[in-house]
């Protein structure tokens, strides 16, 4: 880093300047040509360099750059601080000298324009307030539009890991997090919610007998026979394994068992191989249905669930119990 000139001597001109455009009062040559250019190379970090004052640094040449953000390229070009641009009016604004992490993406000649001088530019002349306030407000929507996306991004990963890989079902995370919530509010507004447990009938043997990927394929017919034959407003979760889960909101024991029986009827229907050389069924499961009660958390509907489930594998699998 080195101190080239001063703007009074630079070839550098005032209209080029975002801070000062439109502004025509020669005050501004004035005050401006006893503050330094600085010149700092490519990669270079540009540290205070005015010890305990805050400054407003202008770029003239080249382009700066935030270092906590090197390491994503895209990210950096779109935060690019060019010819004209300015950083560090925030500084001046709360009297305070922030750590900055910017760098020279390229060699770059800087005007530092300290406190003092700033304050003296908005108090004596006519529309630098004004671009600053313009400036200001201008990267105020630009951080705001920055936030929104990264809490879209954010809320868009959030929700694929929710997501089971293999069946697009919703996953045990998103079963733990979810199900206390449609607890509460089925209790809160006294309305039923019934929830089935579903195991997929000697599948350790289908997988055994026809391979880990046609296990996969069985996985995914299964999770497709629950997305076609519930509600919109009702849930699918692989629980894990061969273990799912169905959550029927405004749903009582009765809706429950006729869910479950449909559900039932139609995994021994799914078909698995499609050349059809094995004969039907080629998929079958047992159910376990469970309706909450008034004193029962989401804890208790489970395990009554898959009391149910348990049942009905005891009894030959292939069917429902309550």
């Amino acid at each position: 880093m080195e101190q080239i000139t001063y703007f009074g001597a630079s070839p550098y001109t005032i209209d080029k300047l975002h801070l000062f455009d439109g502004v025509t009062d020669p005050a501004v040559g004035t005050l401006l040509e006893q503050c330094a250019i600085q010149r700092i190379s490519n990669g270079e970090a540009l540290p205070n360099m005015h010890g305990s004052v805050a400054c407003v640094y202008v770029v003239l040449r080249g382009a700066l750059g935030n270092t906590l953000l090197a390491d994503d390229t895209q990210q950096v070009r779109n935060d690019k601080i060019l010819p004209g641009e300015s950083i560090g009016e925030l500084s001046v604004l709360d009297e305070a000298v922030h750590a900055n992490a910017l760098m020279a993406l390229e060699e770059t000649d800087l005007l530092v324009i300290p406190s003092r001088t700033l304050w003296k530019l908005i108090d004596e002349v006519d529309g630098v307030a004004r671009n600053l306030l313009r400036q200001l407000s201008f990267r105020l929507r630009a951080a705001n539009a920055q936030l929104r996306r990264r809490e879209k991004v954010g809320e868009f990963y959030r929700q694929l890991s929710m997501l089971d890989g293999l069946t697009g079902l919703y996953n045990r995370a998103w079963l733990n997090d979810k199900l206390a919530e449609l607890v509460e509010e089925a209790h809160h507004a006294g309305r039923p919610l019934s929830l089935i447990m579903i195991d997929l009938d000697y599948f350790k043997k289908f997988n055994d007998q026809y391979g880990h990927q046609m296990g996969d394929h069985a996985l995914r017919v299964a999770a497709g026979v629950l997305n076609a034959a519930l509600r919109p407003s009702d849930f699918a979760v692989r629980y894990g394994g061969e273990e799912l889960t169905v959550i029927l909101p405004d749903s009582n024991a009765t809706t429950g068992r006729m869910v479950a029986q449909r559900l039932c009827e139609r995994m021994r229907e799914a078909v698995v191989f499609e050349d059809m050389h094995v004969p039907l069924p080629h998929l079958t499961a047992s159910f376990g249905i469970a309706t909450l009660d008034a004193q029962h958390d989401q804890e208790d509907l489970v395990t009554r669930a898959d009391a149910a489930l348990y049942r009905a594998k005891e009894a030959g699998r292939n069917q429902i119990s309550a």
